[in-house]
């Protein structure tokens, strides 16, 4: 991380708000991409309405009300009004909840590693969990709904290769309803192949990228109908630190079958690009997404949201 950066957490940690920050590298990239980034900023909150903002794990977002949504790791559920142009014009915190059960209990610690989220297609959110997989729908206020049975080869933790590498990933797909993807591929699946699931049982496979440790953090479907796919790659401080955007086939592509995909871009931090840990993804436009870091509530890493649209 640079040196710049790191000072400037210094001296904001003691203020709550959105400041402007660039991830990119200095100089001319030499980098083919496949996106252009309109608006990046660092979100300096320490709590709202009381509660922690940190470790944020996806976003969704609703152009109607103009209301950002994101999720924390620890079930902790955040409102913004959020518009955007060719900038980020607003965006202002609205109100901030804790996930519960239907009847207001709050889930145990162990079973409230939220990670996905997504709006539902009658209103309300849609969360999956890591730890003990499972999907369900809220409301607003933080409220479960309903829950849905996953398809067969999600629902037991022992067939994810770690218990924090379940559920991570959510989208909600106009004809195929719910899409999730596991962190890493399943225990019986080759670990450089991932796997689309939907909650009708329909799957679909693309290929992980070859950087070590590559997982898939999030998905957002695009205006075309195929996905939006963010994978992240850290092994070591040592490493390079690599976030991928890339495009996968989803149309087209035949149930169980390999999905074309196509890399957007890939932001190296041993080639200049400033990246933290982006775990979320919302559409907010057509060809337009954010994107959101998780800091894991570490001093030495940032919440970055970074506005940017697809112009492959």
């Amino acid at each position: 991380m640079r040196l710049i950066p790191l000072i400037c957490i210094f001296f904001t940690s003691l203020y709550a708000g959105v400041l402007s920050v660039d991830i990119t590298p200095r100089g001319k990239c030499d980098q083919k991409i496949g996106i252009k980034i309109l608006d990046q900023k660092y979100l300096s909150y320490k709590n709202i309405e009381g509660i922690d903002f940190s470790e944020l794990s996806d976003l969704a977002y609703d152009p109607k009300e103009k209301k950002l949504f994101m999720i924390s790791d620890e079930g902790r559920l955040f409102t913004f009004h959020a518009r955007f142009s060719d900038k980020i014009d607003l965006l202002k915190p609205l109100g901030a909840t804790r996930i519960t059960k239907e009847n207001g209990k709050k889930f145990k610690k162990w079973r409230r590693d939220t990670e996905g989220l997504c709006l539902g297609s009658r209103g309300g959110v849609l969360i999956s969990f890591e730890g003990e997989p499972k999907l369900g729908l809220f409301g607003e206020d933080g409220k479960r709904i309903k829950k849905y049975r996953l398809p067969k080869p999600l629902r037991e933790a022992k067939n994810y290769r770690s218990k924090n590498k379940s559920l991570e990933a959510l989208a909600y797909h106009p004809k195929y309803g719910a899409l999730m993807v596991a962190e890493w591929p399943l225990k019986s699946d080759h670990k450089k192949q991932q796997t689309i699931y939907s909650l009708s049982g329909k799957s679909w496979h693309f290929k992980a990228e070859p950087e070590a440790r590559s997982a898939t953090t999030a998905i957002e479907v695009m205006d075309d109908g195929n996905l939006l796919v963010l994978e992240r790659s850290f092994t070591d401080f040592l490493d390079p630190f690599v976030i991928t955007l890339k495009k996968v086939y989803l149309a087209g592509c035949k149930e169980n079958s390999l999905c074309q995909s196509k890399v957007l871009i890939k932001m190296d931090s041993h080639k200049g690009w400033d990246v933290d840990n982006f775990e979320g993804l919302a559409r907010v436009g057509k060809k337009r997404f954010v994107m959101v870091s998780d800091d894991n509530d570490n001093f030495f890493q940032r919440t970055l949201l970074i506005y940017f649209e697809v112009i492959e």
